[in-house]
């Protein structure tokens, strides 16, 4: 009898992640501390991407060079080492032009993203839904469309001597650029058609208090909505876990309400992502209430909030009531000073209490220290909602608080 059927069959070895060096330029008003946390978000960013960063490379310049980013000399140091280590991908910290892309890519012997394009991808793979796909494939073309040109360049080359102009490279990119324009335009249409059936579904809801949580990525949105609402959204300790706009009914004390879950907001958001996602972000727009979710263990927690707020300003939500809610407090740390340190405390010094001293004097929103994940305080949140959406309820129905 033959052993065939004995041997041992070989185990398939997983793939490797992809290998990234990130790139990023400091410049001159910028505090080298921040640029370092800076990438340590764009390593999470590429981290979502199932990218591992293995090396950083920064350089500081009055201005990002608008030929090829960074120096010249900074350029063939990351192309050699890049070349040496076999790095799969360099990934910069900011939007490239096309032009700067081509002449990076050429220097590089690996692929190149910058943080849109990265942005863009992780939003590809974690659509889900009909909607979602539709917003982020219009957000990815419309990207892809100023950046054909040199595609095709190497036919060119190859072709040399004259007759080169109306070429093959030529024809190539004004029939990519003319199959984009129509995808656009049947995208568009697409999103109208789907805006149309979302609004009669938000009509359809009566006059419902309606209560939108917003806030930066991975800040624990997700897992609050889940928490106040007996729901089970998608949450996980990744950027932009959660995509689509998620809507439950919650009622406290017989006062029902509408609650709202939506997708985080970034620093250096792509444009392209803001525009396509203004048609999810209705209920933000339409909302009566914003609960605005801070991380507060995150070291850039108020930089997070200036962004949310900017963001908010941009989608026409920015004169909304907000609620602002200091996520994950069993995740703080500080370092205490000495007494005997003389020297200026600074924010890594504070103490929970001394923020929410400060927080509480210097904004007049009201504001809660919580922590989702361990529901501590989760009751005063809870009384403080529901007592919010009373007074809207209120003064829409005056002759209905019979209900509480």
């Amino acid at each position: 009898m033959s052993n065939e059927n004995n041997k041992t069959i070989p185990a398939v070895e997983e793939p490797r992640p992809e290998r990234a060096a990130v790139v990023a330029v400091i410049r001159d008003k910028d505090d080298p501390s921040r640029i370092a946390e800076y990438l340590d978000e764009l390593e999470f960013l590429a981290e979502t991407a199932g990218i591992e960063t293995v090396k950083r490379f920064t350089q500081r310049l009055a201005q990002p060079s608008a030929r090829i980013y960074v120096g010249p000399g900074k350029l063939q140091e990351i192309a050699d080492w890049c070349k040496e280590e076999e790095i799969d991908v360099v990934i910069f910290d900011d939007e490239l032009s096309p032009s700067q892309t081509r002449n990076i890519e050429q220097a590089m012997p690996c692929r190149v993203l910058d943080r849109t394009r990265l942005i863009l991808d992780i939003f590809l793979s974690r659509a889900r839904t009909a909607y979602a796909k539709t917003q982020v494939q219009l957000a990815n073309y419309e990207y892809m469309l100023p950046r054909l040109s040199g595609m095709w360049t190497h036919l060119e080359r190859q072709r040399g001597g004259t007759g080169t102009r109306g070429g093959a490279g030529e024809r190539e990119i004004e029939t990519d650029r003319r199959n984009i324009r129509n995808r656009i335009a049947k995208l568009k249409e697409d999103l109208q058609k789907i805006d149309k059936q979302m609004a009669v579904q938000r009509s359809n809801r009566g006059q419902m208090v309606r209560v939108a949580l917003v806030g930066y990525t991975n800040v624990g949105k997700s897992t609050l909505m889940n928490l106040i609402s007996k729901s089970d959204v998608f949450a996980e300790n990744k950027l932009f876990a959660t995509l689509d706009t998620t809507v439950r009914k919650v009622v406290f004390d017989n006062l029902p309400f509408l609650m709202s879950d939506t997708v985080g907001f970034i620093r250096k958001l792509p444009t392209e992502l803001i525009e396509s996602f203004k048609s999810t972000l209705d209920e933000v727009r339409e909302a009566d209430l914003l609960i605005h979710v801070v991380d507060i263990s995150h070291p850039q927690f108020e930089e997070q909030i200036d962004v949310v707020k900017q963001t908010l300003q941009e989608i026409g939500a920015g004169n909304k009531p907000v609620y602002l809610v200091f996520n994950k407090v069993d995740a703080y740390t500080y370092v205490k000073k000495d007494e005997d340190d003389l020297t200026p405390a600074t924010k890594e010094n504070r103490s929970l209490d001394d923020l929410k001293q400060t927080w509480f004097a210097r904004t007049d929103e009201p504001s809660i220290f919580l922590s989702a994940r361990e529901k501590i305080n989760i009751e005063k949140f809870r009384s403080d909602l529901y007592g919010m959406v009373r007074e809207i309820h209120a003064g829409r129905y005056p002759f209905n608080n019979f209900l509480y």
